[in-house]
Order: C-alpha cells, then structure tokens, then sequence
C-alpha cells in the first residue's frame, strides 16, 4: 500500500515537470515545429498537418490525440488527464478541426456533492469539422458530433449532436450546419504564433 502510494507521488510529481516544461520551455517558442516534436516527445499523438499556437497550456499529454490538419489556437487548454484508477478521461481531436484561442477543454473534474470533493475523470471526443469559438469551455464527460459549432464564451456540459451550432451557458442549440459535403483543409497555420 504505502509502496502504492509513493509510485503515485513520484508519477504525480513528474508529470507536474512535463507539464511545466511544456508550459514555459517549449509553449513559448514561436516555432510549430519545434513544438510538435516536444509535444510528441512527451507522448501526445499530433496527426500530420496539425499545429498548436503558442502558451497551448497541457496536461498529461500522453492521453491526447490530435487529427490531422486541426489548428488549436493560442493559449488554449488541453486536459489530458486520466490518472484516477479506473478512469476513462483523455482527450480525442478529430481532423480538420478549428479551436479558437483561450479555449478550456476539461477532462478531470471535482464532484462537488462528495464528502472528499473527489476528482471525476471523464473523456471528451471532438469529431471532425468541428469548430470551437474563442473562450468557450468543454467539460468532462463530453462528445461533440462532427462539423458542430460552438459559439465563443459557450460552456458546454452535455453531448452536441453532429452539425449543431450551440451557444450560450449552459450551451443550448441555435441552429444547424449542413454537414452533408465537409471536406475543407484549414490552412496553414501562422509562422510565429
């Protein structure tokens, strides 16, 4: 048991190092490439194609997957945690995905009617063509259907459906998106952001 415990500590205490280097060593270089390879050194699959701005704030990198041609904006958070036992959180990007910057995706929450205010871990899958506006939030336990769209500031709490445009908080559906013939590429990303 105790032995248990200290393989804990010691994992909980390196993954913080990866994180804080990923942070400030690597988020900080205004090379894509750079980055990419420190972000796939620490474990994160990143497809071909696929960039993170600057300041992209990780945690536990090994549990995310990223598409090919995605482009996650500047200073968002990626959660990829999934350390409690049994846990099932981790983080799922499909292709051709738009995330805006300052953008929150959460897979590890507190259970705020536990006596402990244990931590609930919980996946989030995003599918393809899925765009996601500025400062908007996406807790654990969600999926997002291909080609949805969320509308900046949105906190979304609970499944989107495939070609959805939701907006608000908690994020509520305003329209539909013809997802019928989604076959755009994004672009590339900039040079030093």
């Amino acid at each position: 048991m105790m032995l248990k415990k200290i393989k804990r500590r010691l994992s909980a205490i390196w993954l913080e190092f990866v994180t804080g280097f990923l942070w400030w060593g690597v988020g900080i270089v205004p090379i894509h490439h750079f980055r990419r390879f420190f972000y796939r050194l620490a474990g994160m699959k990143i497809g071909k194609g696929s960039t993170l701005h600057m300041f992209t704030r990780i945690y536990d990198p090994r549990h995310i997957r990223i598409g090919q041609d995605t482009i996650i904006g500047e200073r968002a958070v990626l959660d990829g945690r999934r350390q409690l036992e049994g846990s099932k959180g981790g983080l799922t990007i499909g292709n051709h995905v738009d995330i805006a910057s300052e953008v929150m995706i959460w897979t590890s929450e507190h259970d705020i009617n536990d006596p402990g205010f244990k931590a609930i871990e919980e996946p989030v899958v995003i599918k393809d063509y899925v765009f996601i506006g500025p400062r908007a939030i996406i807790l654990p336990g969600v999926t997002i259907g291909k080609g949805a769209v969320v509308a900046a500031g949105a906190v979304v709490t609970k499944d989107i459906s495939a070609g959805s445009i939701v907006g608000g908080v908690p994020a509520k559906e305003i329209g539909k998106r013809d997802i019928s013939n989604l076959n755009y590429r994004l672009g590339r990303a900039r040079w030093f952001q």
